[in-house]
């Protein structure tokens, strides 16, 4: 019965929820020939359409975005028409779907640009791990290119053309990724950002291509369908800022004051749980430390149980909860967790890549 009130409705801007309990975006690099989805894809988000809501996984609004095997995009034909029918998919089983656009700058390799050219960000400093090549092999990070002044409008309008074909391709909305070490959260945060630009130097400037890009999707398809996803405080691929609260309040401020239909944190213990279980302990609290800065709902993600998960929204942390490795084990989780019965659990080896294994036979409840 404590989980009640993940089982209340809530309305996110345009799109009405039934309930509380979201699937978080998850890369899962199981998309077809030129990043277009697939009967599999089709068949993975359907299972999972009982979710109050469904993030897609990150899909790239370029050929430049792109920074990873095998995934999705939203900037061909091609590429619309595959959603399409994971959308109509999981509105026919009374889903609800949102798509993360996304663009992954320095978090990419030569080898997936059209003539080999370095990936791009804001300054010429290359992330901490290493990049996987289209054939999945692991090889070293390359030294980005920074990107000029005057391409930056560009990426901007690729962004806005992404949202607006994703609304083509039948979604209920879309999340601008921010999170990730991606190329927005590159701009935002003084440890990959040292330009000295109106892009670059005090907050506002490095904040200036997110607004931007906000603005430009907002204008679009409409604030009420537009969300963000942040990650303050995360360290994923060595991102990092000298002043993370100063930072992420004036953001989080500014995307208030654009209405915008919610705003999606990671909770800094979990910021690379994509990469691994082990959690930061003793990091901040997220969702409690901005709530009072966005003027709208908040949804939280990283590491929660069902039991965390109520008593954050319980206590006004946030009003809904995205669980991650969770669908990835559970497509019927909200039934699981209504029910109280056991949770499967996820095997971290099959996460990335791959087919059906690990991805649409885990079992629904009888």
């Amino acid at each position: 019965m404590a989980h009640n009130i993940l089982f209340r409705p809530l309305r996110l801007g345009a799109i009405e929820l039934p309930h509380r309990v979201i699937m978080a975006p998850l890369t899962r690099m199981r998309s077809g020939v030129g990043g277009t989805p697939t009967p599999l894809n089709v068949e993975y988000y359907a299972q999972r359409a009982s979710a109050g809501l469904i993030f897609t996984e990150d899909t790239t609004i370029s050929r430049q975005a792109q920074g990873y095997p095998s995934v999705p995009g939203i900037f061909t034909p091609t590429q619309i028409l595959g959603w399409r029918a994971v959308t109509d998919a999981v509105h026919a089983h009374g889903g609800r779907i949102v798509m993360q656009i996304a663009h992954n700058g320095r978090n990419s390799h030569s080898s997936f640009m059209l003539s080999g050219e370095l990936p791009v960000a804001p300054s010429a400093i290359p992330p901490t791990g290493q990049a996987h090549k289209p054939n999945f092999k692991p090889v070293d990070y390359e030294t980005p290119r920074a990107l000029e002044t005057r391409e930056l409008p560009e990426i901007v309008a690729a962004f806005r053309e992404a949202a607006l074909n994703a609304m083509d391709a039948g979604f209920d909305g879309v999340s601008v990724q921010g999170t990730n070490g991606q190329l927005l959260e590159q701009f935002l945060e003084d440890g990959t950002n040292r330009r000295t630009d109106a892009y670059g130097g005090g907050i506002e400037n490095r904040a200036r291509l997110l607004l931007d890009v906000v603005d430009a999707v907002s204008g679009a398809i409409g604030a009420e369908r537009v969300g963000v996803r942040l990650s303050p405080y995360g360290q994923f691929g060595g991102i990092s800022d000298s002043d993370p609260q100063g930072l992420f309040t004036y953001v989080i401020r500014q995307l208030s004051e654009r209405r915008i239909a919610y705003l999606h944190l990671i909770e800094a213990r979990g910021s690379e749980i994509g990469l691994s279980d082990e959690l930061h302990v003793g990091a901040v609290n997220n969702a409690a430390l901005f709530r009072s800065f966005f003027d709208g709902p908040l949804i939280s993600a990283a590491a929660y149980t069902p039991e965390s998960a109520a008593t954050t929204v319980e206590g006004g942390y946030a009003d809904a909860i995205a669980f991650g490795r969770l669908f990835i084990a559970n497509p019927d989780l909200p039934e699981r967790i209504q029910r109280n019965a056991p949770l499967n659990s996820p095997n971290r080896a099959t996460f990335y890549g791959g087919g059906a294994e690990g991805y649409t036979d885990y079992p629904s409840l009888p």
